[in-house]
């Protein structure tokens, strides 16, 4: 197999175990079948932007070139952080992409990744967001109109609980299960006041109060790296050893860890047993 990385494809099965794919170019590589086997990828120089195809020396934004990372509004740091939408004051990158990704219902949710931690998305991308992290739970709590309101509503919550992920923790085990719903229900009083005042402020607006079933979610995985090594594309272009498990945008080999959304758009070739 020969071609550009992209993320992952994932997909939950009946078990709630994760069904992982890797995307090399137009070709699909089921993982699942490979974990215990020898799993080489070898990076061969050339990185292909996702978004205009040319070649790049670099890879921003997770597999852009510097001019589409510069001008397209996927990239522009509002994406990161919600909140800061500039889309009122007439600066957005792209207004009718902000249209199909920004103005439309978003969740904000809890989930258990390296303990709790609190997070938003598009109301498409779950349980794939929860399974992009790590979370072996997830939990939506709110139903919100706009990506912005999310933002605001997830600020307030990132006050009280965690909004990052600790990916070596992640790695290293899995998180004790917690119930996501008391944790809710501790929560949600103390953002109270301040629910409203953003309602206030923004008129036109919904934040809906859910009351969903947590969502467990199952790796493959055969063991646990002891001592978490990462593997970099940039510095070694061969990762090669035994697929040990899954989990996140992680592949966990005998030999160290690479995360394969980090590399989006490097071209690899891949061998496997």
């Amino acid at each position: 197999m020969l071609g550009t990385l992209k993320k992952m494809r994932v997909q939950l099965d009946d078990a709630q175990q994760v069904q992982y794919q890797l995307v090399v170019g137009d070709e699909l590589l089921p993982l699942n079948p490979l974990i215990g086997k020898q799993l080489t990828l070898t990076h061969t120089g050339n990185i292909f932007c996702c978004n205009c195809g040319k070649k790049s020396k670099k890879s921003y934004s997770q597999g852009h070139c510097f001019v589409c990372m510069q001008k397209l509004a996927s990239c522009d740091m509002c994406i990161m952080k919600p909140e800061t939408c500039h889309y009122d004051q007439g600066t957005c990158r792209e207004p009718e992409w902000a249209q199909s990704h920004c103005f439309v219902p978003h969740y904000v949710y809890l989930s258990n990744t390296s303990g709790v931690k609190v997070g938003i998305t598009r109301h498409t991308q779950l349980p794939t967001r929860w399974i992009d992290q790590g979370a072996t739970q997830g939990l939506p709590i709110f139903k919100v109109s706009t990506r912005q309101l999310s933002g605001l509503v997830e600020v307030e919550l990132a006050k009280l609980v965690n909004d990052k992920t600790h990916w070596q923790a992640m790695l290293k085990g899995h998180a004790d299960d917690i119930d996501l719903n008391a944790k809710a229900a501790e929560l949600i009083p103390q953002i109270e006041a301040k629910l409203h005042e953003i309602g206030m402020q923004k008129g036109d607006y919904s934040i809906e109060r859910l009351h969903e079933t947590i969502q467990p979610i199952h790796y493959p995985i055969d063991t646990f790296p002891k001592k978490i090594t990462s593997h970099n594309f940039d510095k070694d272009v061969v990762v090669s050893g035994i697929l040990q498990g899954i989990k996140g945008q992680y592949l966990m080999f005998d030999t160290g860890v690479i995360n394969i959304r980090k590399f989006s758009s490097y071209e690899i070739t891949v061998e496997h047993d």
